[in-house]
This record gives C-alpha cells, structure tokens and sequence, in this order.
C-alpha cells in the first residue's frame, strides 16, 4: 500500500500548493470522476496487488495460478504449467474444465469476456462451483488483464480451441474458434504493463519456483512445472521444475527440517481432517534445534501474521502436552513453571485449513480472523495429539524431555537477558560506548548503521548526518545464532550493544519470546559491510539474528542493507560510481581510452565524502529493504546457510555461484 500513501502524499501537497497561491477552482458536478470497468485497477493498482513493485509483478503469476489451485481444489485439475517466455511474459497452463465461453445473458458477452474484464466475477462465488479458493477472491485475473499489455486466453473447452485478446483489459478480439482439439484446460499468457511496474517487469525464477513449490507442498497430488525460456543451457534446454507431493505437508515439514538438526522422534506427527465443517491439516515434528519454526496457510495463503488457526493450533499443543507430561510424572523435580514457549523450542510445523468465508485482518491482511476457526483447530489438533502420545510412549517421553530442556535453558537465559535489558537508555544506565547517536529523538526519521569495524566506522561517523544518523560499528563476527543456546546470546557482547542500542525488549504481556517495539528509537536499521565474502557472512549472520530473534523488525519494514558501489570510474576529472559489472562496462565504453578503474573491496577505501555520497545520503545511495515474501522458503535457507549440515550449503554455493562476486 506504499504506493498509495505517496500518491496521496502527493495530492495533499498539491492541493497546499493551490491554497498558498490563493488559486480558486469550481468544484461542481464535473469533478467527480466515475471510473469504469477496470480502469480503477490501473488508476489505483496498488489496491488490488499490493504494491506495482517486484512484490506487486511475481503477485500477477500468484492470481493466474490460484485460479488454476481452484480448479484443482474442486477435482478438475492435476496439472499446472508455468512458462517464463523469453520476451518475460508468463504463461500459465492447466488441465482444468476451462473457463467457459457460452454467452452470459445478463452481461450480454461471453462468460470468458465477463471473467476477464469484470471485477468480482466468477465461480468463487457459486458456491456450487468452489467451495474454497485462495488469491483476491473474484479479482485476480482481471487484475492481471488490466494491468497487462497483452493478455491471450486460450480456452480448451467441449471439444473446441477458443481464444480471445486483450490489451489493458479491454478485448482486442472477439471470441474466436481455432479448431479442434481432445483434451481442456486453460492457457493465460500475459505481458505486464511497463507504464504500471515502472520499477521491474522482469521475473524472478527463483522467486516464482519457490512459491510453486510450497503449493505443490499444500496441495498433495497436483504437478506444477515451471520453465524459464530465457535460461538455456548449451543443448537448448531451457531451466525448469517439477514439483509433485503425494504426502503433502508431511513432506513439506521433512524439506523445512533437512537443514534444521536432527529429529528427536521416530515419525512426523500428520492429521488431516475435518472439524467443525473446517478441513484441517497438520504435520509437525521435534528436532534438536532451538527455535520454533511454525507455518500456517488459509486457502494456500501463507498467513505470516498468523490468527485464529495458529491460535487453536498452539492452545491445543500445550495443553494436551502439558496435561501429558503432568499425568507422567516426568515434571515432578522441575523446580519452575513450564511456559507456552518451551511446548515450541525445536519444533517444525506446518498448519493448513481451508475456510469457506475466511475473515483477514492485520498489518497485511495475512492475519485470520475467523473465531470458529480457532475452535476447530484446537480440537482436531487436541484428539489428533492425544492419540499420538499414547500410541507412541517413546516419542512421547522425548518431546517432554525436549521441552524439560527448553525450559531449563529459558530459565538460565532470563536472568541474563533482563540484566542487558535493564542497561537501555530509558533507565539511565546509558548506550554503548561505541555507538555515535545521532541527536534527532525523533525515531520517525532516525537511522542507525551497523558498520563492519572500527575503520570503517570511523569513515562512516566523519561522513554521516549527525542530526538523524547513528552510527555503530561492529568487531568481528557475531555469534551464529543458529546455532547456540539463548543464554549464549546474552553473553555476546556485540549482540547486548545492538538490543541497548536499539532499545527494544523481549517479551510482552501475549507472547514472552515476542519483539516489544515500543522502545524502538529508529526507524531503520540498516547493515553496512564491505563488498566481499567477509562482509557478506557478516551480514548473513546479522539477517540471521534478526531474522530469529527480532523478526518483528522485518516484518515491520524496518531492516535494510547499505549497498556500496564497487567501483569507481575515472578519467579525468569526470568519475563515476558503479553498483554492477554491466554499469561499469557501460561507462567504461561511454568514457573511452584512458579510464582508472579502481575496485572497492571494503568500506575503509572510501574517504569520508566517498561514503556519504555513494552509500549513505538518502537522496542518492541504493537501499534494499528486507522482506520476508515465503517465510518457509527462508528459513530454509537460513538454517541450511548457518547450520551444522555441510552437504546442503554446498550444494546451495554451487548452484548459485555464478550470482555470486567473489575476490580472491
């Protein structure tokens, strides 16, 4: 929605604007606009799609698809394609019913032309038709036609090939018979409108295998196959992807936790049912590991904020095993409470339902909100559990011993942890010595960097904007919080600087292992390192502990990584800073004979004015926001990235190294 908030932003200046320079103007009957059709999609695309960014562009596939998972949802479709053309428009292929294309007599134009240019039409909401369905619920796919160049609709349907064009949502064609054939489906192919993505229309592979992947995870038994055109090998053969689950999400816990540590019981712990006239699914298994790792899904929507089915999901959890371990006696010496939190520690789990009128609320209404729902989860969860337990005394009495252990950590952890939660700038106990704050107490527009070293934050505090600017600059390597207790933590010096620093606590009243924010002092946190392989594993360890311990931080939109040029161009007295190889080669044939360039392989080769230029002032450096689009996919890689397993991580380094820059 940050679209939005800048247009209107701009509106209201513009309309400040007229009153300063005394301008009148009629306001009458002829102002008020009357948008037609699709035309508010593109007049306000944000609305619809979420933003007209990367996120906004990969979200046009995500709508095509679902209505494809519908189709599959129903029992007509097995098996989904998508295609990555080489002109980077999308092709999406099912073998579903078909959308039909028999003349709808109340719009007086055929049903694909209704379902293609019509908001809110379709058979979602037949309840005949669907009795589920993910993506915006009637929206979706006329979205992607307003919001596209070129849309071409290919209909497999009764025998017959139908096909009809668009272009920003209005027909370019009639509908239009083109033979026979013998099998359905549907086929969408669409080019997104460069005028609306101003930023990007280039597709990410990556980011479109892995939302297909965790489809294929929630919906067992339906092929999804991605193909990118634009990436061919030495054969011809462009890059592609099949994925297939005939376990579903007892297969997508075992892909979580392949990375995570090794499990502690013999089987993962699967139901798959229907309670309260809700479809419930769960698989969840304990590891070794220290963190919760816990995913939920509404109708294949990744529920990242949570709601009632998490709710219902984690009430049941703890109390069936509190009651269990109570009954065994195992709790007898422990000499404090149990908390929710330790119920948690080392488990993996992946919660699905299936909500005829789901209920969304929150930040990014990936919340639900739906009570009943909640009442349902507990009690499939509750019986499902149970059973377990009894039927499987040995794993029973290791998750209790697991949860024992966690709770014994937590108990040797908080002590440490309120000692460096005392020392925060609220209670006078002063900030860290190295922090260089800035002297806005306005946290609206504060900053902080967190600098690799003491040079180069040396360069970073002669160079910054004291007003709204601070500066912290890190020693060494902090401690891989992938893999240690949390007690260890608190004894990291560098990681007690960045929670006084930063001012924020753990714990609130709802949640003790929660992110209180409430004492947050900027509003972006951002991580400076230099361009080479030490830099980026400081910076992976630094997402690492955000990412586990103050994930609210990036779900709030508040973490960014500096991005600092990597070379300078020079010829002359005319220079110029370049972020990427193609940028330098461009300006380096631009510039002619006679060209310097020097490579910048960390901050300290920057003066002063060198780094506020390039990387710190707000008006020409490059930040990337860090953001969490599949929560599952990334802690996958975390813990695959930092954790103890060899295999996996080269296998990953290999895969990608040629995305890679690395110096010897």
């Amino acid at each position: 929605m940050r679209f939005l908030e800048q247009f209107d932003y701009y509106i209201m200046n513009t309309e400040q604007e007229f009153v300063k320079k005394g301008q009148e103007e009629e306001y009458s009957a002829s102002n008020i606009q009357v948008l037609e059709g699709l035309e508010a999609v593109r007049k306000r695309p944000a609305m619809y799609i979420g933003d007209i960014g990367e996120k906004g562009l990969h979200h046009l596939v995500y709508e095509v698809v679902d209505n494809s998972i519908d189709e599959a949802l129903a029992g007509y479709c097995d098996d989904i394609r998508v295609t990555i053309n080489e002109d980077n428009s999308i092709s999406v292929r099912d073998n579903g019913r078909g959308i039909p294309t028999d003349f709808h007599e109340k719009e007086g134009k055929s049903a694909l032309e209704v379902v293609l240019t019509v908001l809110h039409a379709g058979g979602k909401f037949d309840k005949g038709s669907y009795k589920v369905s993910g993506g915006l619920h009637g929206v979706g796919v006329s979205c992607v036609n307003a919001l596209s160049t070129l849309l071409v609709a290919e209909i497999h349907r009764g025998g017959k090939i139908y096909k009809q064009t668009y272009s920003k949502g209005c027909p370019t064609s009639q509908v239009e018979i083109l033979g026979d054939c013998d099998d359905r489906g549907t086929t969408i192919t669409f080019k997104p409108d460069s005028d609306i993505f101003t930023l990007t229309t280039e597709y990410k592979y990556s980011i479109l295998s892995n939302r297909l992947r965790e489809l294929a995870f929630l919906n067992k038994g339906i092929r999804l196959t991605i193909t990118d055109m634009r990436d061919k090998d030495e054969q011809g053969n462009p890059r592609s992807e099949t994925f297939f689950s005939q376990d579903g999400l007892k297969e997508f816990v075992k892909y979580l936790d392949a990375t995570r540590g090794e499990p502690i019981t013999d089987s993962i712990i699967y139901l798959d049912t229907e309670s309260k006239g809700v479809p419930v699914e769960v698989a969840m298994q304990y590891n070794n590991s220290f963190s919760e790792n816990v995913h939920s899904y509404v109708n294949n929507i990744n529920t990242i904020e949570g709601g009632t089915h998490l709710t219902g999901f984690r009430r049941a959890l703890t109390r069936t095993l509190k009651k269990y371990a109570d009954e065994s006696g195992l709790l007898a010496k422990l000499k404090f409470e149990i908390s929710g939190d330790d119920f948690r520690e080392g488990l993996t789990a992946v919660v699905s339902v299936k909500v005829a009128e789901p209920q969304f609320e929150g930040q990014t209404k990936t919340k639900l909100g739906n009570d009943e729902v909640a009442a349902a989860v507990d009690q499939a969860m509750s019986s499902a559990l149970t059973n377990y337990l009894e039927e499987n005394p040995k794993d029973a009495r290791a998750i209790v011993q697991k949860v024992i252990l966690a709770a014994t950590a937590r108990h040797a952890a908080r002590s440490a942890r309120e000692a460096v939660q005392r020392k925060t700038p609220l209670s006078g106990a002063g900030l860290p010595g190295k922090l260089a704050d800035c002297s806005s107490r306005d946290r609206s527009i504060a900053e902080i960097f967190f600098v690799e070293g003491d040079s180069a934050g040396g360069t970073a505090k002669q160079g910054r904007d004291r007003n709204f600017q601070a500066i912290m600059p890190l020693r060494g390597k902090i401690l891989n919080v992938e893999k240690a207790l949390e007690h260890k933590m608190w004894d990291n010096e560098e990681i007690k600087n960045m929670f006084i620093a930063l001012g924020v606590k753990i714990g609130t009243e709802e949640d003790s292992k929660a992110l209180n924010l409430e004492g947050l002092r900027y509003d972006k946190i951002i991580i400076m390192t230099d361009a080479d392989v030490d830099g980026a594993h400081i910076a992976t360890l630094m997402l690492t502990f955000f990412f586990r311990k103050m994930k609210e931080l990036i779900e709030n939109g508040h973490i960014y990584i500096a991005t600092p040029p990597l070379y300078l161009v020079k010829k002359g007295n005319n220079e110029r800073y370049c972020w990427t190889e193609q940028e330098r080669d461009t300006i380096t044939a631009e510039m002619g004979k006679g060209v310097h360039i020097q490579r910048y392989k960390g901050l300290g080769e920057m003066n002063a004015k060198q780094l506020w230029e390039t990387t710190m002032n707000p008006e020409t450096r490059i930040l990337r926001q860090v953001t969490i689009e599949n929560a599952a996919e990334a802690d996958h890689i975390f813990s695959m990235l930092m954790g103890d397993d060899v295999a996996p991580r080269r296998e990953f380094i290999e895969s990608n190294a040629h995305y890679a820059n690395i110096d010897a």
